[in-house]
């Protein structure tokens, strides 16, 4: 069985309706944190095999696969599948949970 390690946590800011982050969209800052993790971490982004991403609260413009479009912002490969794990709790390990099993399945 494939261990599933996590490599690297970082987060986009909290933000509040109609505060400063307002104007941003959720796809970019998302993508900044792709970058960031890759940067940081001298990673190939041809390497990056999937993104997942987890959003407490998708609403209007931002109910979209945000994990996609910040996945290609952050210019990882086009073929690379990226989804969101909606995130209904105060804890951020409830967003790293869901996905484990699918990354521990055989590819």
């Amino acid at each position: 069985m494939t261990d599933v390690v996590i490599v690297d946590a970082i987060r986009t800011p909290i933000g509040a309706l109609g505060g400063a982050l307002a104007p941003l969209r959720p796809d970019d800052m998302a993508s900044l944190v792709i970058r960031e993790i890759v940067q940081r971490n001298q990673l190939d982004p041809a390497l990056v095999e999937e993104v997942i991403l987890g959003c407490a609260n998708q609403a209007g413009e931002d109910n979209r696969n945000v994990a996609r479009m910040a996945a290609l912002l952050a210019g990882l490969p086009l073929l690379r599948p990226a989804r969101m794990t909606a995130v209904r709790s105060a804890s951020p390990w409830a967003g790293a949970a869901p996905p484990c099993p699918a990354l521990r399945a055989p590819r």
